[in-house]
């Protein structure tokens, strides 16, 4: 027998929580089709002697909706090991929409996400107005991993209600219509609907944008039609009472964005919150990994917005380097710094010299500079001269305290991630959540074994989302498949680009550790380097 692939020699990790077990792989037409000690050659073999043979992750939280259109690798995700990646989150989709609304979609999408509008308009194809449409352009583009949708509340709720959506509650007949729009896109391929009830995420005019403040019985009437069609109802910003009253609803499936402060005690009180909520419910909830929030350095955001840091900020990194490297211009900086209360440099981390980010680093910048004998402001400047203007300090505004969060990953019904790929995307970089959860959450600290850490990111959200071929190696199942070394996995430093449309900045994170990452039974990464084959689909909900 010949086979398209064969994974020799390597521990394989199935996905359903089971430990390693040593065997082969082997792929043909894209569909696993022997494992463990069989028969014949493949015409690629890949040596996985020492390595890791998992099933490719799944990035249940990201809005690469617009970034897929002028990047079809979808970078950073497919450096990490992700071979699926759920999109439409958090309410803000492309579609529904009508012609002349594409303006208004692609400004809320930048002001709520950080993705430049200009980019969204001249990427994307805009050939659609119906979710399912919209589906068929984005099967066109051709990716490197596999997208699933989510149809989204702001999109529908302007779509039927046009200005009115922003703040008025719908009328019967209009719900009736935006749960017969979730349904059709639902038929059409959409895997459920995602709503946004946080209030911050505003339009571009500086209204909350539409559904934020959507009665609850919109969004019941709207789970009643997804329920029974097998879909998720997934939510950002809602409280547990509106959760309750949308996975009441026969069938329905609920993914709700969650996480605890660094208090003693707040892991352990949040788990028992959710445990407590998924009681006779199918709710789940997903969470950062390791501290989030935006990250400073001089490359990028600077830490203060007075008249000195202002001048410097209209500077490129070349003549900002050289203006910190300016006796007179650095004291300016520090005497404004100095009187500068707003700064939370409390909650700010510096992210080290090696090529390794210190996402554990206990020590905040605060500390950093008492040690030093420095101002924050003096060690900040100090340590961009070092590194070139390439330091990078990190505001852990969400996830605080690793020991918390380590108490609030006690409950099985939430699960590791929140990366938001896609999204702020010159402000944070999370994007390599997972090579965290194997560097830190398994390799570091040994929370998960190896067998629970792959679940995690494999089978556990594949049933979330409702993909049933996927998040396993077992015979039949689709080659979305990882190979990687479990003592080398690792995020390398976050890196400010300018390759969005129009020269628009972004970051972006690659990887250490990764062998081979395998979508659809193509090789898409080998060695940590894109092969350029953009084998992904566009997954179609049963």
């Amino acid at each position: 027998m010949t086979y398209d692939i064969v994974i020799r020699g390597g521990s394989i990790v199935d996905g359903t929580g089971s430990e390693p077990v040593q065997g082969d792989v082997a792929i043909k037409d894209g569909v696993i089709v022997a494992v463990g000690t069989f028969a014949g050659e493949g015409t690629k073999e890949i040596d996985a002697t020492g390595q890791m043979v998992t099933p490719g992750f799944i990035d249940i939280h990201t809005h690469l909706d617009a970034q897929m259109g002028w990047d079809p690798d979808m970078t950073p995700v497919c450096w990490h090991g992700v071979t699926t990646a759920l999109m439409g989150n958090c309410g803000m989709t492309f579609a529904p929409c009508r012609p002349e609304h594409r303006e208004l979609l692609a400004g809320m999408m930048e002001t709520v996400e950080d993705i430049p509008k200009e980019a969204i308009l001249g990427g994307l194809a805009w050939d659609w107005e119906h979710y399912g449409d919209y589906l068929a352009s984005v099967e066109k583009l051709g990716t490197a991993v596999n997208v699933a949708g989510l149809v989204g509340h702001a999109a529908i709720r302007y779509y039927v209600m046009g200005d009115r959506s922003f703040a008025e509650d719908a009328t019967e007949a209009e719900k009736q219509q935006m749960a017969d729009i979730v349904s059709d896109a639902i038929d059409s391929g959409a895997f459920g609907f995602s709503t946004n009830r946080f209030e911050p995420h505003k339009a571009p005019d500086g209204r909350s944008i539409p559904g934020t403040y959507a009665d609850v019985s919109e969004l019941v009437k709207i789970a009643s039609v997804v329920g029974p069609k097998q879909g998720l109802m997934q939510s950002v910003g809602a409280n547990f009472d509106i959760l309750k009253a949308i996975a009441d609803i026969d069938g329905s499936r609920v993914l709700f964005s969650y996480g605890t402060s660094p208090e003693a005690g707040a892991g352990e009180k949040a788990a028992k919150a959710l445990d407590e909520l998924a009681v006779g419910r199918d709710v789940t909830a997903i969470s950062h990994v390791r501290g989030s929030g935006l990250l400073f350095g001089l490359q990028s955001l600077l830490p203060v917005g007075s008249a000195a840091w202002l001048e410097i900020s209209k500077l490129d990194l070349i003549g900002r380097l050289a203006a910190i490297n300016d006796a007179e211009t650095a004291i300016r900086l520090v005497d404004e710094a100095k009187s500068n209360t707003t700064f939370p440099v409390g909650q700010v981390f510096y992210l080290g010299s090696g090529d390794t980010p210190d996402y554990a680093n206990r020590q905040n910048l605060k500390d950093q500079a008492a040690a030093a004998d420095e101002h924050w402001s003096e060690t900040f400047l100090r340590l961009s001269r070092e590194s070139n203007g390439k330091a990078l300090f990190t505001f852990r505004m969400f996830t605080s305290s690793l020991e918390q969060q380590a108490d609030l990953f006690k409950s099985e019904h939430i699960f590791p991630g929140l990366g938001d790929a896609g999204a702020h995307v010159s402000q944070i970089m999370d994007a390599g959540w997972s090579s965290f959860m194997l560097s830190y959450w398994h390799r570091e600290t040994g929370y998960y074994s190896m067998g629970q850490v792959i679940q995690k990111m494999t089978s556990g959200p594949a049933r979330v989302v409702g993909l049933e071929d996927r998040g396993l190696i077992k015979e039949g199942m689709r080659a979305d498949i990882n190979v990687f070394d479990a003592d080398k996995v690792s995020e390398q430093q976050p890196e400010l680009v300018h390759d969005f449309p129009g020269g628009a900045p972004r970051y972006i994170q690659k990887a250490n550790g990764y062998k081979a990452t395998i979508v659809n039974g193509q090789i898409s990464v080998l060695d940590g380097e894109l092969t350029g084959t953009r084998a992904g689909q566009v997954l179609r909900s049963a």
